[in-house]
Parts: structure tokens; C-alpha cells; sequence
């Protein structure tokens, strides 16, 4: 009973997803339907064409022996413009049909697209990118799948009714062959669609989960390979891909079975209306003309007949696609953005902390964190591994928002700018570059209005990157392959830093983003960025105490906490925690030092 209360609920869904299709493609669904409607209009009419034909010309001209030459011509002349016109109807229908269903993929992909944009970082960290690669691309196509057949089916709903009414017109007691036939084929087709929508619904989600494995793996293959875990990944991977292979044979098998019924129902229509026909024949109630119409009209209504079946086994998957890719539209989390706009492209700007605290889902992070970064400043962010340096750095350019306190750029709080305002003002450059299959200057300029050439030289010179760019054989044509895979770490990273200095943003918040250059690299970097006209404003999170000392100022944290803040040498003479943490470094050196030399005595 459960079974059947969802196969049912399956049915009603899947029918009001073909509503919105409607709804929202009213014009192209109509052209289709109407070609659809043609064609089964037609189809009719050419079956009792074909029955005058046997009637008044073949069967004549048996019993004479001969045929009238003229009425040939015309015979055929009848059946050709019948053929002409059924091939227009089926191409409005078919184009009408497959017209449909992209634009509604394209549209959903792209709303999809949109949402992730529009989504929270956190929202993000929740979902696996394989899953949110699957909603984009195959839930969507499955969504709309059935859009396909529907206008055929729609049409031969039209044709059935007509084929009843022409039935009856005949002969009631054909007419009842036709009552019996046609319901048993309509719930055979709805039986077929119920015992479907479980494995269709199981398959679809498998689909994601394969999808999500696959990625990750993918993703993860210099771990994979390093770690000499392919075997493991490639049994992860074979699990998930064994499950979706049976769930799919499922599919296949319950084709198997209902296929040949669906099959066969029509041909025991038309051999029963052949039995039933010769009878009424010898009683002189039905012509030869009207018993071949009738036959033949059995046999052309059997494979449109199909298409119903066809958009009702379909919608299991498109509900279950549909409940996918509805999980993002709807989506809470989304970032509320104000009016505010910041004017002074490359002004200094002046952020603020005031009182901030921020938790994720079962734990908080930060604890009433507040200091400033005046204009033109560099203050470096110190703090333990898991302090919340990352996250400080998270909400100083608004990948998530506070849980209360405050947040401000220039006294205006950022939730008051709008999205524009605030991607030309602050610019973020994350520990780990992320480079695009694309040219360093695609990289670079990622097709802003007014970053020209000079722009980007500008900013690979301030980034210390325009050396190695000059020596590539393209210079700003070269493709640097997917992920950056033609440059070497630090080359990455300088390349991302320049993307952001293109932009002149008003702040540039640095998160360990020097990591994979050399000390000497990275302090160039730092001084062409508080030598630069105006000097720029940086928040960097820093580990080096070389980095550390070069900043104007540091703030230091503590299990989410500022504990102390002040230049690098008071903070060194003053607090134990922050001493201990920036010459850890060195006195490891000198302790790994101590240990070569007693083994080099000994």
C-alpha cells in the first residue's frame, strides 16, 4: 500500500513538473502539439483513406480484372499528400518538442549556475562538488527528459479521441474492441510506470553519488597517487559504479518485461477487430471499406500509443532529478547585499572588526574580535594553528557574514555594499592558487572591464611575477594548463596575487598567500605593495617572522580571541604566547643544528 501511495504521489509530481514545462514554454509547446495533433488527425484520415482505397478501387478492380489508370494516379497522388503532410507535422512536432526541452535545460543549468554563485561559502562546504557538478548537469537533463515525447503524447491523446468518435461512427461493436483495448494498454503503461519509479529514483541518485566519488578522486590524485591508495579509490569508486550498473540492469529488466506487452496489446487489438470485423461483415453490418479502415486504423495507433508510456516510465527520473536540483534553487543562506557604493578605484580603504563573533554549525570560532586596519597599512594576522585566522579573513571580504558584531570598510558595514561595490574594493588571495585552463592574461584580467595590457604588467611587476612571465614563450598568450599545471607552486601563487592587484582593490587580504616563494621573493612583494602610489592596504596572514616584521602592525590571536596587539618587536618583549610561536621556526633550526653537530663529534 506504501508502494502504490508513492508510485501514485510520483505520478502526480512528475505530471506538475510537465505543467511548469508548459507554463514556462506556452509557444513552443503549442507549435509542437498542434504538429503533434496533425499528425494524428491524419493518421485517421489516412486509414480510412486506405480503407476507400481497398474498398472502392483495389477490390474492383480484382473482381474486373483490370484498373482504371486515372484513378491510380489520383490514388496515389491522395496517398502522397497525406505522406507530405504527415512529414510536416511530425517535423513541427519533433522540432517543437527537442526545442523545449534544451531551452529548459539550458535555463535550468544556468538558474543552477546562478544559485551556487549566489550561495554562501558554508552553504558550499556542505556539499560535495561532484553532487553539485551531477545537479547542474544530468538531474537537470533528467528533469526534462520526458519533454520529449510529451507533445507526441499529448497528440495522441487527440487521436485516440478522434479514433473513438470515428469508431463509433463505424460500428459500436468495433467501437467496444477498441473501448477494451486501448484502457488495457493505458494501464499497462500506468502499472509500467509505477513498478518504474523506484528504480528510476535509485538510479538518478546514484548517478550524483558516482558523480561526487569520481571527482574527489580525480581531484585528489596527486594525494591518491603519493599515498599509493589508487587500488582503495579504484574500489571506492567500482562500489558505487556496481550499484548504479545493477540499478540501471533493474531498469532495463522491467523494459524487458512490459516492452513485449506493450507490444503485443496492440497487434491482439487488431486481430480481434479482424475476427470481430469478419463476423460483422458476413452480417452485412460493416463494408469491406469500413472493416480495412478500421484494421488498419489499429495498426498505425499502435506505436503513437507507445509515446504515453514513454513520458510515464520517464517520470520517476524526472521527479527525482527535479527534487535534486530544486534541493539548490531553494537553498537557503543566501547573502542579503545593501546600496551602498564605495567610490576611489585603488584608494587605501580602512576595515574594521568591531566586536565580531562568528561559529559554524557546532562550534564557535571567534570570540568579540575587534582592531582596525587604517588606509594605506599593512597588519599582519599571527596566531596558532585553528586560532581563526582564515576565518577573520573569511569575513574581511564577506565569504560569510558574523554572527554579531560588525564588519566595516571605510565605517560602512559591509553588508550595506553591494556585490559590485565590494568585489571592486576587496580582493582576497587564498593560501592554496587556483589557476584557469587559460592564458596568464585571461588569468589575470578574467575579462574586467578596463584592465588593459599595461594593467597587467603593472601587476605582475608589484606581484614579482612579470620576470617569469616575460621568459614564456607567449608571454601573456601562454596557456598555463589546467590548474596552473605548467608553473611551479610559487609562480601560482604570484600569478593569483597579480589577478587581485589588476583589480586595484582598496584592501587585499593575504591569507599565507606567499607561502610557496622564497623569503627574500615574498619580502619584494610586500615592499612593491607599501611603496606602491597610493599604498595599498593589506590584511595578511602570516606565519614567517620575516613576513611578520615587515608589517606595520600585528594582531595576534588565540583560540578565536585578539590577546595582543602592537609592532612585531613590542609584542616579541612582551607577549610569551606570540615569542614562542614566530621563533619556534628558529629555534627548530637550531635544535636539528645542535643534533648534526653532536652526531658529527660523536
Amino acid at each position: 500500500m506504501v508502494a502504490e501511495s508513492t508510485s501514485r504521489d510520483v505520478l502526480v509530481r512528475g505530471l506538475r513538473i510537465l505543467g511548469q514545462a508548459i507554463r514556462e514554454e506556452p509557444r513552443i509547446f503549442t507549435v509542437s502539439v498542434v504538429g503533434s495533433g496533425m499528425f494524428g488527425l491524419l493518421t485517421i484520415g489516412g486509414a480510412y483513406a486506405v480503407g476507400a482505397i481497398v474498398g472502392g478501387v483495389v477490390v474492383p478492380a480484382l473482381e474486373d480484372g483490370r484498373a482504371d489508370t486515372g484513378l491510380l494516379f489520383l490514388v496515389a497522388a491522395v496517398l502522397v499528400a497525406l505522406s507530405v503532410l504527415k512529414v510536416g507535422a511530425i517535423f513541427a512536432r519533433r522540432l517543437g518538442a527537442a526545442f523545449m526541452q534544451y531551452r529548459l535545460q539550458a535555463s535550468y543549468r544556468r538558474q543552477v549556475t546562478r544559485r551556487y554563485l549566489e550561495l554562501p561559502v558554508a552553504w558550499h562546504q556542505r556539499n560535495a562538488t561532484g553532487t553539485l557538478l551531477s545537479n547542474a548537469n544530468s538531474d537537470v537533463e533528467a528533469t526534462w527528459f520526458p519533454i520529449a515525447p510529451l507533445p507526441f503524447a499529448v497528440g495522441t491523446l487527440i487521436m485516440l479521441a478522434g479514433a473513438f468518435v470515428s469508431l463509433f461512427a463505424t460500428d459500436w461493436v468495433l467501437a467496444l474492441v477498441g473501448a477494451a483495448i486501448f484502457p488495457a494498454l493505458f494501464a499497462l503503461n500506468v502499472v509500467y510506470s509505477r513498478r518504474m519509479a523506484p528504480r528510476q529514483i535509485r538510479a538518478q541518485a546514484l548517478r550524483g553519488e558516482v558523480s561526487a566519488i569520481a571527482h574527489e578522486s580525480f581531484d585528489g590524485a596527486l594525494v591518491v597517487k603519493t599515498m599509493g591508495r589508487e587500488a582503495e579509490e579504484t574500489a571506492r569508486f567500482a562500489g558505487r559504479a556496481t550499484e548504479l550498473r545493477d540499478s540501471l540492469i533493474a531498469v532495463g529488466r522491467l523494459r524487458g518485461i512490459f516492452d513485449p506487452m506493450l507490444e503485443t496489446l496492440p497487434s491482439l487489438g487488431t486481430l480481434a477487430v479482424l475476427l470481430v470485423g469478419a463476423w460483422r461483415l458476413r452480417q452485412g453490418a460493416v463494408t469491406v471499406t469500413e472493416l480495412v479502415s478500421v484494421a488498419f486504423l489499429f495498426t498505425v495507433l499502435a506505436f503513437p500509443v507507445r509515446a504515453i508510456g514513454w513520458v510515464l516510465a520517464e517520470l520517476p527520473r524526472s521527479v527525482a532529478g527535479w527534487e535534486r536540483v530544486r534541493r539548490v534553487l531553494t537553498a537557503e543562506g543566501e547573502m542579503p547585499y545593501g546600496g551602498g557604493v564605495r567610490d576611489g578605484r585603488g584608494t587605501p580603504a580602512t576595515l574594521r572588526f568591531e566586536s565580531v563573533s562568528f561559529g559554524y554549525e557546532d562550534s564557535t570560532v571567534l570570540h568579540d574580535v575587534s582592531f582596525t586596519v587604517p588606509a594605506g597599512r599593512t597588519v599582519a594576522l599571527v596566531g596558532p594553528t585553528g586560532s581563526g585566522k582564515s576565518t577573520i579573513a573569511s569575513l574581511a571580504v564577506r565569504l560569510v557574514d558574523p554572527g554579531s558584531g560588525a564588519v566595516l570598510l571605510d565605517g560602512t558595514p559591509l553588508t550595506g555594499l553591494t556585490a559590485g561595490s565590494l568585489a571592486g574594493t576587496v580582493a582576497l588571495v587564498p593560501q592554496v592558487p587556483f589557476v584557469f585552463d587559460d592564458s596568464v592574461r585571461a588569468n589575470v584580467t578574467l575579462d574586467r572591464p578596463g584592465v588593459a595590457d599595461e594593467d597587467v604588467w603593472a601587476a605582475l611587476r608589484m606581484a614579482q611575477a612579470d620576470g617569469f612571465v616575460a621568459s614564456l614563450a607567449e608571454g601573456l598568450d601562454t596557456h598555463v594548463g589546467e590548474r596552473g599545471a605548467t608553473l611551479s607552486g610559487g609562480q601560482r601563487q604570484r600569478l593569483t596575487l597579480s589577478r587581485a592587484l589588476a583589480g586595484r582593490p582598496g584592501l587585499l587580504v593575504l591569507d599565507d598567500a606567499t607561502s610557496a616563494v622564497d623569503p627574500r621573493v615574498e619580502a619584494a612583494i610586500l615592499g612593491s605593495l607599501r611603496s606602491a602610489d597610493p599604498p595599498a592596504t593589506i590584511l595578511v596572514v602570516a606565519y614567517r617572522r620575516a613576513t611578520i616584521a615587515l608589517a606595520d602592525e600585528v594582531v595576534y590571536v588565540e583560540h578565536g580571541r585578539v590577546v595582543a596587539t602592537g609592532t612585531h618587536t613590542s609584542l616579541l618583549a612582551s607577549v610569551k604566547g606570540y615569542a614562542d610561536l614566530v621563533t619556534a621556526y628558529e629555534k627548530a633550526e637550531a635544535e636539528r643544528e645542535r643534533e648534526r653537530a653532536y652526531e658529527d663529534a660523536s
